[in-house]
């Protein structure tokens, strides 16, 4: 990862992180029997998402990671507003999240897929870097994966010449080991990324697993755990192990998700100092 694949620094934020501040989603789906009426699980919201960006850059971060819910319209004079809303603070919008969809449904492959191609433009239109998608939620068997692989294999084709990549992650069961995430990723031959998530897998195992897939990975959800007495350090320590010894040097995305801090930014920025600190003292070790 060189330093021009790190401009706007080290860290991004996703919105999942703020959902209690940002409040009601939409949840955009290709199920047509599934209504994308506003719904409000996390309460009202204290923010638009369109002053998150004056928000990272107070707390000086420089890019931004949005889920798909969370775009109240996706309407062009909306998408023109957001876009410009993350310009004028000089925010980059590392990666749109499309949250739903499954290409590897026996059923609805098809259908999905191409309701997920169609947010290649929203990400187009709001200058969006990447755009993450789910590999697929069926159980990790030959077909399912082989099914997965040429939709999403389609999919980039889709996105050629776009400026956005199509990068996946290693959630749901088709991805719930190194083996399928591996498997999955050499099909596609570099024409889908990966985003490793650092929290979609159970300990203990997944340290080593971790190790086996961040050496391929583009970015990274760095999402610690939280209990009644604060960050898990220890796991948060491995998991930051496991991507060094993996040779990852990409952004850090701050995965915040834990009701321990009022604050949502609280939480975000403690994950942040942790990340920083770490990599402050392996740099003095190696000094």
């Amino acid at each position: 990862m060189t330093e021009d694949n790190l401009q706007n620094g080290r860290f991004a934020v996703s919105t999942w992180s703020l959902h209690r501040l940002l409040g009601p989603v939409y949840p955009y789906s290709p199920d047509p029997k599934k209504s994308i009426a506003r719904k409000e699980p996390y309460g009202p919201g204290q923010s638009l998402l369109t002053e998150i960006p004056r928000q990272l850059a107070v707390r000086g971060i420089g890019r931004l990671e949005i889920c798909s819910f969370h775009l109240p319209s996706l309407e062009p004079s909306y998408l023109a507003e957001m876009r410009a809303a993350l310009e004028g603070e000089g925010i980059l919008l590392q990666t749109l999240l499309v949250e739903d969809g499954d290409p590897s449904h026996q059923e609805t492959a098809q259908r999905d897929i191409h309701w997920i191609a169609g947010w290649i433009e929203i990400a187009q239109a709001l200058g969006a870097k990447n755009m993450r998608v789910i590999a697929g939620k069926q159980a990790p068997t030959g077909e399912n994966l082989e099914r997965a692989a040429g939709h999403l294999g389609w999919l980039a084709k889709q996105a050629n010449n776009s400026g956005v990549r199509i990068v996946t992650e290693n959630w749901f069961d088709l991805l719930a080991s190194p083996k399928e995430t591996n498997g999955l990723l050499d099909a596609l031959q570099g024409q889908v990324g990966l985003n490793g998530d650092l929290g979609n897998w159970a300990a203990p195992e997944k340290y080593a697993g971790l190790c086996d897939i961040m050496r391929r990975a583009e970015l990274c959800h760095a999402k610690a755990n939280f209990d009644e007495l604060g960050l898990d350090v220890a796991d948060y320590r491995k998991c930051l192990e496991a991507c060094r010894t993996a040779g990852y040097g990409g952004p850090y995305t701050l995965i915040y998700d834990s009701p321990f801090f009022a604050d949502e930014w609280d939480g975000i920025l403690l994950e942040k100092t942790f990340i920083e600190e770490f990599y402050r003292d392996e740099q003095h070790a190696v000094g």
